[in-house]
């Protein structure tokens, strides 16, 4: 057996193998590294040998991982990533972070409220260090942050683990968004029989049941919901020119609003709240550009109005599977 000797390997190839994991194609891959496309096939097709693996299969939309490439990527990214904070201690007063990037996994209502303001406090603060946002929620953040496929993470609970650090940030409540056009002029309030009576779309990873249908039960009261979708965002359409509505958190409801004309209104139902935390690996800080967002964001966090008007919170807590969005199942 060939013994793969450190010394006569290329290490500027894991830089191409992490370019081209990263953007999903040779091309953009080259373009990412400032060489041309054949410099990155053939540092693909020593990387192949390297590792005895295809690595990436060509697929319709550029090149796909295999599984050993999953399995290559947190490792090799913390390698590289090592390197770079080597290169930061050795010059401290440049603070540069040109060419870093930091994951932060959250589900996309953290991201409609949060995203532009983290953007532009992480541009103050750390010039040159980029955000990348990953789709993830209660269930599956933990794990992503043990595979290394998120560096922090924003989500409503999952994060107990002795292997991860987590920060309470505040308390999230439920607010209603509709089409400003289904009610009445100079209306700004819902009964608890104009709720019921109107169809629901519900944001959730599976299934018709969320908190909101937990809350109705015990008040003897049901729900039609007409609709389900994984992602927040989607609402600005699906509700735009019906008499549906969602009851979401307040912080993505008042986001939606404000980004799309639907209307914001108080839950008419006393919601149970749910904490809201930031978490991270113990030994991630020892990166100075996930230390850098992780003050950066959690800046941001403490100072956000989790609780605007609007929002209903009620005494006793409902017990209700989380989805894909982080949080209580509205």
């Amino acid at each position: 057996m060939n013994r793969i000797d450190i010394e006569s390997t290329d290490l500027n190839l894991l830089k191409v193998f992490e370019a081209i994991y990263d953007e999903g194609g040779a091309g953009r891959a080259a373009l990412r590294l400032g060489v041309t496309q054949s410099a990155v096939s053939a540092a693909l097709g020593r990387l192949r040998t390297l590792y005895a693996d295809p690595l990436f299969v060509r697929t319709g939309r550029g090149l796909a991982p295999s599984l050993r490439a999953r399995e290559l990527r947190p490792v090799i990214g913390e390698a590289l990533d090592k390197c770079r904070q080597s290169l930061a201690l050795a010059r401290p007063e440049a603070a540069d972070f040109a060419g870093r990037s930091v994951t932060l996994g959250l589900s996309d209502d953290f991201e409609i409220a949060l995203g532009r303001q983290a953007i532009g406090a992480l541009a103050a603060s750390a010039p040159g260090l980029r955000l990348i946002f990953r789709q993830t929620h209660s269930r599956l953040a933990a794990d992503m942050l043990m595979a290394r496929e998120a560096d922090l993470v924003i989500a409503s609970g999952g994060l107990a683990s002795h292997a991860l650090q987590r920060v309470t940030v505040g308390q999230g409540g439920y607010a209603c968004l509709l089409d400003p056009a289904s009610l009445t002029p100079g209306q700004a309030a819902l009964t608890v029989d104009e709720f019921i009576r109107r169809r629901h779309v519900l944001v959730s990873s599976g299934g018709f049941i969320g908190v909101v249908d937990e809350v109705l039960h015990g008040l003897g009261l049901a729900r039609r919901v007409q609709a389900s979708t994984t992602h927040f965002a989607a609402l600005a359409f699906l509700l735009r020119g019906s008499d549906s509505i969602s009851t979401l958190p307040a912080h993505a409801a008042r986001g939606l609003a404000a980004a799309t004309g639907l209307r914001m209104l108080p839950c008419p139902l006393a919601m149970p709240g749910y904490a809201i935390e930031m978490g991270w690996r113990t030994d991630a800080l020892r990166d100075a550009a996930v230390a850098a967002v992780r003050r950066s964001v959690l800046g941001l966090l403490e100072a956000f109005d989790w609780m605007p008007s609007g929002t209903a919170i009620g005494e006793t807590p409902v017990t209700a599977a989380a989805d894909n969005a982080g949080h209580l199942r509205p």
